[in-house]
């Protein structure tokens, strides 16, 4: 059964090349947004807090500030609606997932970011 649900997953889902990041970056996600007929191009950028999963059903979280609220945003790796993603920032950050950034304001919320 397994074999199955991965050869499914290997066929229909489609494979987008982006470039390699993980927690502790800042990445800007463009997405396409339909409304109605029309349809915009929108940004995110943000701090990734998780890539979670395995293959073609990878996902990411993304947290940013607005104004004083945090506002976070699950993406799937492979959702059709993403345009580009741009790495702006390489983060040092010793965990995979870094949920603890969510407790953190002011000079304790920052990143320090990896040379070269």
């Amino acid at each position: 059964m397994e074999d199955l649900v991965k050869f499914v997953q290997d066929e229909f889902i489609p494979k987008n090349d982006f470039p390699t990041f993980a927690a502790g970056d800042t990445i800007t996600v463009y997405y396409e947004i339909k409304e109605g007929e029309k349809s915009r191009t929108q940004f995110f950028r943000g701090v990734v807090l998780q890539l979670r999963g395995t293959g073609r059903t990878q996902t990411f979280t993304i947290r940013k500030m607005s104004g004083t609220v945090g506002v976070e945003r699950v993406f799937p790796l492979n959702l059709p609606a993403i345009q580009k993603i741009e790495v702006n920032k390489r983060g040092i950050v010793r965990r995979a997932r870094i949920f603890y950034f969510r407790g953190l304001t002011g000079k304790k919320a920052r990143i320090k970011e990896r040379r070269g």
